[in-house]
């Protein structure tokens, strides 16, 4: 899927704008480089959700790739802020909530995000600069 080695890769629905905010505040505050990106509707994106058995056509879901380990949700959202370090690791506590409490929140979040924050008609593509952060 990719030659280069991160730590953790992170797959996004490219055309949900608050999904791409998302993506962007982690760049910005990713200094060490731990995470690398695709979008679920991407052609490694795909090639994710088919190694992990998971609908190829459903694009609900942040994810957060360690290693062989998925994580999809709210526990995702929580460990990539781990991982972010800085203050946004302190956010990595509320993981003692049960998950089927964090993630009726999240799916409630999901539900409702193109209505809340939009949507774009096609993937948002990164600048050139940042293009080497994304798996294509």
């Amino acid at each position: 899927m990719t030659g280069v080695s991160y730590p953790y890769i992170v797959l996004f629905d490219g055309v949900c704008n608050l999904c791409n905010s998302s993506v962007q505040f982690i760049l910005k505050r990713d200094k060490k480089k731990k995470f690398l990106f695709g979008s679920l509707q991407g052609k490694a994106g795909q090639q994710y959700l088919e190694k992990y058995q998971l609908p190829t056509n459903t694009f609900n879901s942040f994810m957060l790739i360690e290693g062989e380990k998925l994580y999809s949700r709210s526990t995702a959202a929580l460990k990539m802020l781990k991982h972010l370090g800085g203050i946004w690791s302190l956010f990595y506590g509320l993981i003692i909530i049960p998950p089927f409490i964090r993630d009726a929140v999240y799916n409630f979040i999901a539900k409702n995000r193109y209505r809340w924050f939009g949507k774009k008609e096609a993937c948002w593509v990164p600048t050139p600069d940042l293009k080497s952060r994304f798996l294509d």
